[in-house]
């Protein structure tokens, strides 16, 4: 099984970019979005060729911010699939996630807060904490229900030094705060690995964000806050990781994960 995410920073625009050519290309069985910036008429409408999926669909109550969706191959069968949580309005806020359940696992997609202020609100560094609080909760609930949980999508966090690549220039920034860090490091302590930490703990130079700004994509000056995580228990179920650095059509590139 290959399952890819990918913060498309608007599904609309990379749409005319080549997207329908890089998921016939890839063919994941699922392809998670993050930012998808478009309510799903909108998406039918401008969008929508995978006739091949299925999928679910949370956008925010604005079409030009955040949203998520998952699209899933019609031969897999799920037992549940969510994109509203009533006991949990951080998720359901802004379409920030979606979930599906197979057989073997729950696949949930995230777009985290990105804790800037002044693109965000006064508290937004605060709400992203929060948001990290509730997500150990609730991932904690559906583990000690016998759930295997994968966990993907824009984590807006760099965890280690190596996964940015200017860290002594970075050390005040949102996303390389060390009481952000600290909460990357709080939900591994869980029970949870970064799956490319697993299989490359010491490789440099892989990043899945640059800025638009100084030329820095192609110089490589490059942040990690794209993931793949899952419980310990299922590790061993998965193959390998990589980062499609090669996809260009987003601030984001995506990331792909095959399961045996």
């Amino acid at each position: 099984m290959k399952i890819i995410s990918w913060n498309v920073n608007g599904i609309r625009a990379v749409a005319k970019k080549g997207f329908h050519e890089f998921v016939a290309n890839e063919d994941p069985d699922i392809l998670c979005i993050q930012e998808t910036k478009a309510f799903e008429d909108q998406f039918i409408k401008e969008v929508w060729e995978l006739d091949w999926y299925n999928y679910i669909w949370h956008a925010w109550e604005k079409a030009w911010y955040a949203g998520t969706a998952i699209f899933y191959k019609k031969w897999i069968t799920t037992l549940d699939q969510k994109n509203t949580f009533w006991n949990l309005v951080y998720f359901s806020e802004h379409g920030r996630m979606t979930q599906i359940e197979t057989e073997d696992f729950v696949l949930l997609n995230w777009y985290f807060p990105n804790g800037w202020q002044k693109v965000s609100g006064p508290n937004m560094l605060e709400y992203k904490l929060e948001f990290y609080d509730h997500l150990i909760q609730y991932v904690e609930w559906l583990k000690s229900q016998g759930k295997n949980i994968i966990m993907t999508g824009d984590f807006n966090i760099v965890h280690t030094e190596i996964d940015i690549a200017r860290p002594k220039e970075n050390v005040n920034s949102i996303g390389f705060l060390p009481i952000e860090r600290e909460k990357i490091s709080e939900l591994f302590s869980y029970g949870y690995t970064d799956m490319f930490r697993h299989f490359y703990p010491d490789q440099l130079d892989t990043y899945s964000w640059w800025s638009y700004r100084a030329w820095a994509r192609p110089r490589n000056v490059g942040w990690r806050i794209d993931y793949f995580v899952a419980n310990n228990d299922f590790v061993e179920k998965i193959i390998d990781i990589r980062y499609m650095n090669e996809v260009m059509w987003s601030d984001h590139c995506p990331v792909m994960l095959e399961l045996k």
